[in-house]
């Protein structure tokens, strides 16, 4: 039997190199890229052999950065932070930025509780995304994956599903990019979790990274199908 080696990032099926990154975006129209929210927003991560220790919001900003030199890059994600604490904390210093690309959390830390209240919940990430889409910025989000698990809370799997239900709901309902990662295959790699088991290793982020950036350039891609049968490509960005 042979043995799979170890993945690094230039191996990595899951990974794209920065440079086939920037190409998929080569005719990103965005200037100002936010992050707001919790730790999976801030990258949190412990190192990985054979891969650059960044989080994929610094690794999305720094494709960006590829495609436009120029482009202004805030991330505001604390650890431990809830959608409601996301909202009091983060949405003045979002507003003054003036973000055209903007990600929004799902709410990991709403459902570390006894029991956790989901209409308050989604009461909470409605308002969220109604602040963000009057900010006019393009909006992105993650889903949460299998391999996110407190041990705990007995039904937690069940608390996953159905906050990331919600997170794709309220994302459709505002026409949100949703970067999917409950069934991603990345979830079978041994090495994927930091040592608090919770968060992605710089592995797994480099993987996010990849994620995200397919899902801007699929949206790129759409916008451009309209552009073909509708006419000029609208300003909307």
């Amino acid at each position: 039997m042979t043995l799979a080696l170890p993945t690094t990032e230039e191996t990595d099926p899951f990974c794209l190199p920065p440079l086939a990154a920037a190409a998929l975006l080569h005719d990103a129209p965005w200037q100002r890229f936010a992050v707001i929210g919790d730790s999976l927003s801030l990258g949190t991560c412990d190192p990985s052999p054979g891969y650059t220790t960044l989080g994929w919001s610094d690794r999305v900003a720094d494709v960006l950065r590829r495609v436009n030199p120029a482009l202004a890059y805030l991330n505001t994600g604390q650890i431990g932070t809830t959608t409601a604490e996301t909202l009091r904390h983060q949405s003045d210093p979002l507003r003054e930025f003036a973000p055209d690309l903007l990600y929004l959390p799902c709410p990991a830390n709403d459902i570390v509780r006894r029991t956790p209240d989901y209409d308050e919940i989604e009461r909470n990430q409605r308002d969220m995304y109604r602040m963000a889409s009057a900010t006019g910025a393009e909006l992105m989000t993650f889903t949460l994956g299998k391999a996110y698990v407190v041990p705990v809370f007995p039904d937690w799997t069940d608390r996953v599903r159905r906050i990331n239900d919600l997170t794709r709901a309220i994302a459709r309902d505002y026409d949100a990019i949703v970067i999917d990662m409950w069934d991603h295959p990345i979830h079978d790699r041994p090495n994927l979790l930091s040592a608090d088991r919770l968060h992605f290793s710089a592995s797994g982020q480099a993987v996010l990274a990849t994620e995200a950036i397919k899902q801007l350039a699929h949206r790129l891609a759409a916008t451009g199908a309209r552009t073909v049968e509708d006419g000029p490509r609208p300003s909307a960005y």
